[in-house]
């Protein structure tokens, strides 16, 4: 036996319908947050254009989404403190769902992106960071 390892060659290029396909997935991913998007972002980055513009365009949503989420959680958590000791119980309860309405905006925006690019176009979402270029 040879102590030489197999060479790795460079990878190959997606066909223009796994690339639509690729970059499909990463949005539609964005229902189990930015762990999907990375992983098409760093597998396939270099293997398919489409796939390269619309997981990273995924994972900054995801990024963004993750970064509102803890503070909005931090921030229902202190007026809900104050709320409930104050005597307004239900309105604490209120601010309770505001997290889990941020996550239904992130499923509805990553289902729309995923639409939008299985049928053939791109997607910007409207508001997102853009710290991966």
């Amino acid at each position: 036996m040879s102590g030489s390892s197999p060479s790795v060659g460079p990878a190959v290029p997606l066909t223009p319908a796994e690339d639509k396909q690729w970059a499909s997935f990463a949005h539609f991913g964005g229902v189990l947050l930015f762990i999907p998007s990375l992983v098409i972002f760093l597998v396939f980055k270099d293997r398919g254009n489409l796939t390269r513009q619309e997981a990273k365009e995924a994972l900054n949503f995801q990024i963004t989404y993750a970064i509102a989420a803890v503070a909005l959680s931090i921030v229902v958590q202190i007026l809900g403190t104050i709320l409930f000791f104050a005597g307004a119980g239900g309105l604490s309860s209120l601010l309770g769902n505001l997290p889990f309405l941020l996550y239904l905006a992130n499923v509805v925006f990553s289902i729309i992106a995923g639409i939008r690019v299985n049928g053939g176009g791109t997607y910007r979402y409207p508001f997102a960071l853009r710290l991966i270029k």
